[in-house]
């Protein structure tokens, strides 16, 4: 379910809603437009961005109420290639893996620790990868479970609509465990299932669950990790080809330059 100073181009959380119709009859006010680099835009001057909210330390609020975290401060470098600043909408992830909201213009890129699947592709187009993601189980301090067979008879936590769901439930099912998995509308209420035993573990990103015990010190650790070969990468709408051309060239620019590692030191922690 991570971040690298205050950025040129800082993030906007834009609240959910409709402006009010003007006067009966008068036309819809375009406000698309292109960028400096001429890759069209919905919204003229800045990078529209979907994520899901909370997702530390890819994206998640600071105290001031800033979107703030890895992806937040990658997807800052595009927006800076483009010569616009970055804006935010928090949205459920459904519509972000489904297509739906690039499609119908609610956003340019998607950005929500999002891994790149066979399934997405048919959707989605996604950049290069730019980061490698591993699952893993997480417990309460002083719980000694350290596999998902020792979970039999248990309630197993997952957030709903992941591809950490999906592997638990193959597991599961192909190992025919008696275990119940429950799935979270997002990150936060699996961790707040967790840390109120309405689960005996949960299964998310490692980064995910490292971000979470730094915040809460003492209360959930790691128990186990699952080597799924995931690969994180940001999407745009089907045939968007300029940007993502641009996004491509941001992550090679940053990785050449030094500038991914900074960000990576700041909101992941050392390279393993």
């Amino acid at each position: 379910m991570s971040m690298f100073g205050r950025r040129r181009g800082a993030a906007v959380l834009i609240a959910a809603g409709m402006l009010a119709a003007g006067a009966a009859g008068c036309a819809k006010e375009d406000t698309g437009g292109a960028s400096e680099s001429g890759v069209p835009l919905i919204k003229a001057g800045v990078l529209t961005t979907c994520t899901h909210l909370p997702y530390a330390p890819f994206q998640s609020k600071d105290q001031t109420g800033e979107v703030v975290g890895f992806d937040v401060a990658l997807i800052d470098l595009v927006a800076a290639r483009l010569g616009v600043t970055q804006e935010i909408i928090d949205t459920p992830f459904e519509g972000i893996k489904s297509g739906a909201d690039l499609n119908s213009g609610k956003c340019d890129v998607a950005a929500a620790g999002m891994t790149i699947t066979d399934e997405r592709k048919q959707v989605l187009d996604f950049s290069d990868p730019y980061f490698d993601a591993t699952q893993a189980l997480a417990v309460t301090t002083g719980k000694t479970v350290k596999t998902i067979e020792e979970l039999t008879g248990k309630r197993l936590g997952v957030q709903g609509g992941t591809t950490g769901e999906d592997y638990i439930k193959k597991q599961v099912a192909e190992k025919k465990l008696d275990i119940e998995v429950v799935s979270y509308r997002d990150l936060a209420a699996l961790q707040q299932a967790l840390a109120t035993n309405q689960v005996e573990a949960a299964v998310n990103d490692l980064p995910v669950w490292n971000e979470y015990i730094k915040a809460n010190p003492g209360k959930v650790e790691v128990a186990a990790g699952f080597a799924t070969g995931e690969q994180y990468g940001f999407a745009v709408k089907k045939g968007n080809a300029a940007l993502l051309k641009t996004v491509n060239e941001a992550i090679a620019a940053a990785r050449s330059d030094g500038t991914y590692d900074k960000i990576y030191s700041t909101w992941i922690g050392e390279k393993p």
